[in-house]
């Protein structure tokens, strides 16, 4: 099988996608049903973190252990990456030990670096740019709840940042549009992730606006990780921008909320949008780990015909 490596959302086509979620499907029904499942057995995960992580870490760690195989976990404070070792040396080592690659970390570039000297795939548990892992999860989740989200329209409120670009993306690979509201400063550059046009996403000054009629419903924090210099300017920049009940009013009566986590109730969003009956996060939360399982086995195994 041709070396395939998972760093944007864009490396998968739509058919990729859909075998996938079918995957998903059946890996989550599996576990449900405690049906052991270990076509990795013997495979070894390597996870590099140089940004914490408490849902990333779990769902590949578990993930890899309901599959057969196992995992080792790297923090970059603890190997010779945090020390000066070039990535490309890194790489070049790494991948001759274990079959598959995790790396959560800040520059997307190190991430493509690491890539393109890997013998073995290499997944973005995610960087500055992109955070593909997860709106794979909130697209699987989405359908699982509602159905198709080819057509559908998503808001994304507030800043612009790898959630966002990683759901533009979605939306060109998938057919929905995405409306895009931010404060002044914090726009969209469509060059800079790669987008083919601009027919799926539409900018909105007015936070309101952006939610009329949409079917789905999501945010993130304020202040990410490598942004706390910032973080008394943003909550003075995205004060209108929390998605509280008035918000969620706008939007179609069947929409759904979905956050990424981890959450500011009072801040991005209220506690009564979060915790009240249009959310799905913890539902999405959970499809990080069914939906990661079954990429991980693609990568690995390339299609499976029979389980």
């Amino acid at each position: 099988m041709q070396l395939k490596h998972y760093l944007q959302f864009t490396d998968l086509s739509r058919e990729e996608y859909e075998y996938v979620f079918e995957r998903a499907r059946w890996m989550k029904q599996a576990f449900k049903q405690y049906r052991q499942y270990w076509p990795l057995v013997d495979r070894t995960l390597a996870m590099i973190f140089d940004k914490n992580s408490t849902r990333t870490r779990l769902s590949f760690e578990a993930g890899m252990n309901q599959l057969g195989g196992t995992s080792i976990y790297l923090s970059t404070r603890d190997t010779q990456l945090g020390r000066g070792e070039p990535v490309e040396d890194s790489a070049r080592v790494i991948s001759r030990m274990v079959d598959l690659i995790m790396i959560r970390t800040y520059e997307h570039d190190i991430l493509q670096r690491f890539a393109q000297h890997s013998r073995v795939p290499v997944i973005n548990g995610l960087t500055d740019d992109y955070h593909p892992c997860q709106i794979m999860g909130d697209i699987f989740t989405y359908i699982e709840q509602r159905g198709d989200i080819a057509g559908k329209t998503v808001a994304w409120i507030g800043d612009v940042n790898n959630m966002c670009n990683s759901w533009l993306q979605a939306a060109e690979v998938f057919d929905f549009k995405v409306h895009v509201s931010a404060p002044p400063g914090y726009n969209v550059d469509p060059g800079q992730i790669g987008l083919v046009g601009t027919a799926n996403f539409e900018a909105f000054c007015s936070p309101h606006e952006a939610v009329k009629n949409v079917d789905l419903v999501t945010t993130d924090v304020w202040i990410s990780m490598g942004f706390e210099a910032e973080a008394e300017q943003r909550k003075v920049d995205f004060a209108d921008f929390c998605v509280d009940a008035e918000m969620m009013a706008l939007a179609d009566r069947n929409a759904v909320f979905m956050h990424c986590l981890p959450a500011h109730r009072g801040e991005e969003v209220a506690a009564d949008v979060i915790d009240g009956p249009q959310s799905v996060v913890w539902e999405e939360a959970e499809n990080r780990l069914h939906t990661q399982k079954a990429l991980m086995e693609y990568l690995l195994l390339g299609k499976i015909q029979d389980t």
